[in-house]
This record gives structure tokens, sequence and C-alpha cells, in this order.
């Protein structure tokens, strides 16, 4: 039987969704502005902590969770310090028209739940972890984004290093 997502997912997902659009303008009022992307190395992990536009985030980014009234930037971390979220997939939906919010979603959690045994070393249901989807909203659909990006997460805290094979 599949774990439901947690309440994390859904509000944190939805508040990236609905306050990227609104608060892009006033958050690097507000925040400070994001640099844009991370500094990386050749093979593109990230190499310090820092604030970026969370639409810079790749697969293999480790973050921490956004802080309310700054969902528009996010911080990444090196995946060896401590941190709340990695992704761990990322794929682009089929073009044509925004199919809604509701298939959005299913769609997303479907490839997301797919692919996450493939990344933890473990089957969803036998796993401690969660994961929740960065969708795209309909505006962002029809300025060309169609990327979902899985994430995953400890419930039980912050932890160090990836969580790719974590098998737990």
């Amino acid at each position: 039987m599949k774990k439901i997502r947690t309440s994390r997912g859904v509000v944190l997902a939805g508040a990236v969704v609905l306050a990227s659009v609104a608060l892009t303008g006033c958050s690097s009022i507000l925040f400070g502005a994001a640099t844009g992307d991370a500094s990386r190395d050749e093979a593109g992990a990230v190499q310090s902590e820092e604030k970026i536009d969370i639409f810079n985030l790749k697969v293999g980014d480790c973050k921490m969770e956004d802080v309310p009234g700054d969902i528009a930037d996010t911080k990444v971390v090196p995946c060896a310090e401590p941190h709340d979220e990695e992704v761990y997939f990322e794929f682009t939906l089929e073009d044509g028209e925004y199919p809604g919010e509701e298939a959005v979603g299913v769609a997303a959690d479907e490839r997301c739940y797919e692919e996450f045994e493939t990344f933890a070393g473990i089957p969803y249901e036998d796993s401690t972890l969660d994961f929740f989807p960065f969708t795209p909203t309909e505006q962002g659909w029809a300025e060309g984004d169609q990327v979902v990006q899985c994430v995953i997460w400890d419930p039980a805290g912050p932890v160090a290093g990836t969580l790719a094979g974590a098998a737990r």
C-alpha cells in the first residue's frame, strides 16, 4: 500500500507554486536577491552554501527547507553538509495545453514514485524516507516550463550526505 504524501510535501509544493509567482518581485526586495545559480564544480555539484533562484535547482542538489516568504529563492548546500531535501529526478511533461493542476500532480506523483526505488535503493512502501514533486504552474506552463522535479527528504530531520542508495 502506497504511503500518502505528507502535509509537508503538499503544503511546500503548493507554497512554492503559488509564492514563486506571487513573490518573485518582492522576495528580492524583502529578503535579498538570490545569486541565480550556485557555484558548482566540473561535475555540477554545489560547492558552498548559497541562496539561488528555485528554478536553478538541478538533479543532485541538496537544499534546506524553504523559509516562508522566501519561496522564489532557495538555499542549496553541498550534499555532505546537513540538509533537508535532495532533488533526485526530473522529467518533462508532454507538450500541449496545460492539463490542469490535478493532472499535473497525479503525473508528477506517479513518476516520482516510480523513480524512488531506483534512487533510494528500496521500495517506497518499505522506506522511512518520503518525497514530493515541484510541479509547473499554469502560468509557468504558458512560459514553457513543463519540468517536474522529484525531491526526497527524511521526516526524521536533516541528513548529511546523499540519500542515493540509502536503502532506508
